[in-house]
C-alpha cells in the first residue's frame, strides 16, 4: 500500500534545496532590507515620471522585464518597490527573487473583490489569514486550510492605519486561482468560514515568507462586489487616490517592522 498522497499537490517535501534557486545578478544600487510589493501599477509609473521612484534593476519573465525600483527620502531607510505580477506563481516567483537579493522584511499593498456588500468600495482590509485555494503555497507549506499572517506585520500595518485615522478591518481572504470559477457555493463556503474578501495571491506570499523566515503582511482594499445577485465592478480600479494612500501607508509599515 502506498502512502503517497491521492493529490499531486499534497506531496509536500520540506527539503529546503530545490534544482533551481532563485539566484540574481545585484542591481546597480545596493538592495534595501525592507521592501513593498504594490499591484498599483498606475501608481508605480506615477511616482516614477514625478522622481520619487528610481529604477535600479529589472526582474525577467516572458511578460517581459519587471522594473526593480528604490525609493529614497531623507531622514528615511530606503525600500525597494516592485510590482508583484498578477497571480500566486508569479507574485510567489518574484517575491523568492527579491529575497535572495537580500530583502528581509515585506509588506504587500493591492486591491480584492469583497464577499459581503457591507465592505464598500474603497475599505481598507488588514489580512490576517488567508485560505489556500490556490496551489503555489503547497510547495511552501504542508497542506492545510489556511496561513496566517505574520502578527509582527500585521501589527505595524495597523500601526500606521491608526497613525493616520484611516478605518480599516481586521479579515481572511479567500485566494484563488481561479477567477472565473468563484461560483455562489464556493463564496457561500467562504463567507461562513470567516473570508470578507477574494484575491489570487495572500496565501502563496504568506507562505513563501514563512517558509523563507521573512515576515510580511498584506493590505487591500475592498474593489469589486462578488455575490450570488451578480458581479459589481463598482469602478474599483479608478480609486486613484486611495490606491496611492494604500502603498504610502505600506511604506510606513514595512518602516516600522
Amino acid at each position: 500500500m502506498s502512502d503517497r498522497p491521492a493529490w499531486p499537490i499534497l506531496e509536500y517535501d520540506p527539503d529546503p534545496r530545490a534544482i533551481l534557486e532563485p539566484a540574481l545578478p545585484l542591481p546597480a544600487a545596493p538592495v534595501p532590507r525592507r521592501a513593498v510589493l504594490c499591484f498599483f501599477q498606475e501608481v508605480l509609473e506615477g511616482l516614477r515620471v514625478r522622481g520619487r521612484l528610481r529604477v535600479i534593476g529589472h526582474l525577467k519573465s516572458e511578460i517581459g522585464p519587471n522594473p526593480l525600483y528604490l525609493l529614497e527620502e531623507e531622514g528615511n531607510e530606503s525600500v525597494l518597490v516592485l510590482h508583484p505580477g498578477v497571480g500566486a506563481p508569479l507574485a510567489a516567483g518574484f517575491l523568492e527573487e527579491v529575497i535572495a537579493l537580500g530583502v528581509r522584511k515585506v509588506m504587500v499593498c493591492g486591491g480584492c473583490g469583497v464577499l459581503t456588500p457591507e465592505i464598500t468600495a474603497g475599505h481598507v482590509i488588514v489580512i490576517t489569514a488567508a485560505v489556500r485555494d490556490e496551489g503555489t503555497s503547497y510547495h511552501y507549506l504542508p497542506p492545510a486550510r489556511e496561513v496566517l499572517a505574520d502578527p509582527q506585520a500585521m501589527a505595524a500595518l495597523v500601526a500606521a492605519l491608526e497613525h493616520h485615522r484611516v478605518p480599516y478591518r481586521l479579515g481572511k481572504t479567500w485566494t484563488t486561482d481561479g477567477l472565473y470559477r468563484e461560483t455562489a457555493a464556493r463564496r457561500a463556503r467562504r463567507v461562513a468560514e470567516g473570508c470578507l474578501v477574494v484575491e489570487m495571491e495572500a496565501a502563496a506570499l504568506m507562505a513563501v515568507a514563512r517558509f523563507r523566515g521573512v515576515p510580511l503582511g498584506q493590505v487591500v482594499y475592498g474593489g469589486d462586489l462578488v455575490i450570488p445577485e451578480g458581479w459589481d465592478e463598482r469602478e474599483w480600479y479608478r480609486r486613484a487616490s486611495d490606491r496611492e494612500r494604500l502603498f504610502w501607508l505600506a511604506v510606513e509599515a514595512v518602516r516600522r517592522l
